[in-house]
């Protein structure tokens, strides 16, 4: 019997061996009737009570009109149909599209009923006064809500165009006294006190770049002699500079102007033209992705630095932290955005309010094979979910948006082939889990630490 038994527990030596092999081999190591049933080692997510959306507004066209475009390039660009900074018709049908999955998504999740409008009245939009951020709010309600009659309709807030509202932009609308020398010194500390030293780290991208503005054959130099392109990408000096209005720090030279210009370059893939008039037939997908890496470069220096962050995302961050806490307590909070009650918030503004809030958060993620990108109509989801075996709250953030192929392609939206998304993790308080989450309290401390309460109001 001794024997046996010693044979048996060799003979399990050996499988165990086998099967450890297996797994390292293949990369399968989860029993069988564990993965049919979708077991995983991580906790899974609490019901979902609450969500607020921090949104970028759609797609719009440049910002900057085609004749200070041209100064750039070697053929003129082309022309919108909408006045600079619009929202395009391609905008709102994607802004439609994209409210319609979160009604998918919310009704998956318990919030919401999968038709009808009667929970129109739960949810809240708050959007910037621009035109591209009003409509975008009322086509993510349009797509939430369809067919529902205006009275049956969410309720949307906005000041009036050209007002600064201090939720978006709370430089401008005045709040707290800024140390623009610390800011500019925090950009500096950043980059060696060194503006070229940016230029030289992104040269290979502003090449390239280059050479599409210029029409340059890929086996000559660019600039050619004699080139009469009027202002040469690199041959701009990168400057630093202390800033004015709702600016805090100036970089200026090539980086700066190339964001704008790569920018410029996704929106015109994103809002359907036809190929050959994005970079004049120079752009596919492929370029287009190298290039954004320049937007994401100069937004990171000049959003997410950290003083830079802190100044134009902490009155935003107090007010979302009303906002969770009054949907956690169930009674009114001062700062609280929306209603009692209400089950969804959506802010509507810009890509800059996105990376400010990400920078004082230190938040990261990587959708669509870019790092950090935050491109038209992409948005932070906050979501307050309670957990069953204690009845305690926790919060946690995902990143989503439209790949650049679903935006310029008009793809619909289901729960089958969904937006890009990413979990975000929140250093100082998310812990284990597929979502990140943080318990509430831990929450509330990471962005009251996070939270300067000077620059909120």
């Amino acid at each position: 019997m001794e024997n046996c038994s010693r044979m048996t527990k060799s003979k399990l030596r050996i499988f165990a061996r086998v099967f450890l092999l297996l797994c390292a081999t293949v990369g399968v190591c989860v029993a069988p009737a564990e993965r049919a049933a979708g077991k995983t080692d991580q906790p899974q997510p609490g019901e979902l009570k609450f969500a607020l959306i921090v949104s970028r507004h759609g797609v719009r066209s440049p910002t900057g009109t085609a004749e200070q475009l041209n100064q750039y390039s070697a053929q003129p660009w082309p022309n919108w149909d909408v006045p600079p900074g619009h929202l395009t018709a391609q905008g709102a049908r994607l802004m439609t599209l994209f409210g319609g999955y979160y009604r998918l998504y919310f009704a998956q999740q318990g919030l919401f009923r999968a038709t009808g409008c009667a929970d129109a009245a739960h949810v809240s939009f708050y959007s910037d006064s621009d035109q591209r951020t009003v409509e975008t709010g009322k086509s993510l309600a349009a797509g939430m809500f369809p067919g529902c009659s205006p009275s049956e309709q969410s309720e949307q807030h906005a000041l009036g165009e050209g007002d600064p509202d201090p939720l978006f932009h709370s430089l401008a609308a005045g709040i707290g006294h800024v140390d623009r020398d610390r800011a500019t010194a925090s950009v500096a500390g950043r980059i060696g006190n060194n503006p070229s030293a940016v230029t030289d780290a992104y040269r290979p991208q502003l090449e390239e770049l280059q050479r599409i503005l210029l029409a340059c054959p890929s086996s000559s130099p660019c600039p050619q002699p004699g080139h009469d392109a009027r202002t040469l990408l690199l041959g701009m000096p990168a400057t630093l500079d202390r800033g004015k209005g709702d600016h805090l720090a100036e970089l200026k030279g090539p980086l700066n102007t190339a964001s704008t210009i790569s920018e410029d370059f996704l929106l015109e893939y994103t809002d359907g033209m036809p190929m050959e008039q994005v970079g004049w037939g120079r752009v596919d997908l492929p370029t287009l992705k190298r290039l954004m890496d320049l937007h994401s470069a100069a937004s990171d220096l000049t959003r997410r630095t950290s003083y830079l962050a802190t100044v134009q995302a902490s009155n935003a961050l107090a007010h979302i932290l009303d906002t969770l806490q009054q949907a956690a307590s169930g009674k009114e909070v001062p700062g609280a955005l929306g209603k009692l009650g209400d089950r969804v918030v959506v802010l509507t503004g810009h890509d800059t309010n996105l990376t400010n809030i990400a920078g004082v958060l230190n938040l990261n993620w990587i959708i669509d094979g870019r790092r950090d990108d935050t491109p038209p109509g992409g948005a932070l989801v906050f979501e307050l979910r309670k957990r069953p075996e204690t009845e305690n709250y926790e919060v946690s953030i995902h990143y989503t948006a439209q790949t650049l192929e679903q935006m310029r392609s008009l793809t619909p939206l289901t729960l089958e082939s969904p937006p890009a998304r990413a979990n975000v993790f929140i250093p100082g308080c998310s812990t284990a889990g597929t979502n990140f989450p943080c318990d509430w309290k831990s929450f509330e401390l990471a962005l009251h630490s996070a939270i300067d309460p000077a620059f909120a109001q």
